[in-house]
This record gives C-alpha cells, sequence and structure tokens, in this order.
C-alpha cells in the first residue's frame, strides 16, 4: 500500500502527541485514531504519570475513541502510531477492530506487528489489520534515539 500525504498528515500530529509525551518524562510515543479522514482521538505515553502499566499511547486512544463513540467497537477506523506496536497493544487492535494500523518507526525488539511477533499475519487472530510502516520512519526514530540518547 502507498504513502499518502493523509498518512503523512496524521502522523505528524501522532508525533506531536510523542513530544507531548516527552515533556512529561515518558517515552515519546503518540497515537491519533481517524475515521474517514477525520479526528476520533488521541493518546501519548503516560505510564509513568497515571502509574499504569497499560496507559501506552495506543491504549489511550483507543479508550478515548470508544468514549466518544460510546462503543468498544472501533470499526473502520484507521490508527496512527509513531512505533511499531507492542504485544499488548496490538491485542487491543484486534479486539477493537481497528481497520488499518499506520506506524513510523519499526521496533525490531519488541514490535509485535512485523519484527519480535508478526501478530499482524497471525492466523490464530480472528480479525485481519491492514498495516503500513515506515510513515515518517526518520522522523519517528530520531524521536526515540534522541529521548534515549540523552537518558543515557
Amino acid at each position: 500500500m502507498e504513502i499518502t500525504q493523509q498518512d503523512e498528515a496524521w502522523m505528524r500530529h501522532a508525533l506531536r502527541l510523542a513530544q507531548r509525551a516527552e515533556m512529561l518524562g515518558e517515552v515519546p510515543v503518540g497515537a491519533v485514531l481517524v475515521k474517514d479522514n477525520q479526528y476520533l482521538a488521541e493518546g501519548w505515553n503516560s505510564p509513568i504519570v497515571t502509574h499504569d502499566v497499560t496507559a501506552h499511547a495506543e491504549i489511550n486512544a483507543l479508550r478515548e475513541g470508544g468514549k466518544r463513540i460510546a462503543n468498544y467497537r472501533l470499526v473502520d477506523t484507521t490508527l496512527y502510531v509513531t512505533l511499531e506496536p507492542c504485544v499488548m497493544c496490538m491485542g487491543a487492535i484486534v479486539h477493537a477492530r481497528i481497520k488499518r494500523l499506520v506506524f513510523g518507526a519499526y521496533d525490531p525488539k519488541r514490535g509485535a506487528v512485523c519484527n519480535a511477533l508478526k501478530l499482524a499475519d497471525a492466523g490464530f487472530l480472528n480479525h485481519i489489520i491492514n498495516w503500513q510502516g515506515g510513515v515518517l520512519e526518520a522522523e519517528c526514530s530520531e524521536l526515540l534515539k534522541d529521548f534515549f540518547r540523552a537518558r543515557r
């Protein structure tokens, strides 16, 4: 699938959310949930400030989106995330019935879409997610690298 201008625009929005997480001392990951190219919800990493291990950007966006439409099924939506989702987030994305997942940076060590685990293609799941990785990959990766470099 081809990367569109819309994909890049929504990923820039997610990058701004990742910067918000960074300002809070969180790992800079942001997520935006979109339906029919219209904003539905957003989230950024906040497990440290919320004392909640599940408060990843994706989960926060899914929670907000579910509340907004009063349904845990987020059918026909696209989720934009600055980093390839982990196993917990991929599980939630599948259960929410997200139609399309678009992420920026690949995560070779913990990514659960196409790297450490390949859950997007797992035959045991009852929902298939169309996905696209590498959207604004350099910008997304650099934000994370800079964050961890400053921590060392």
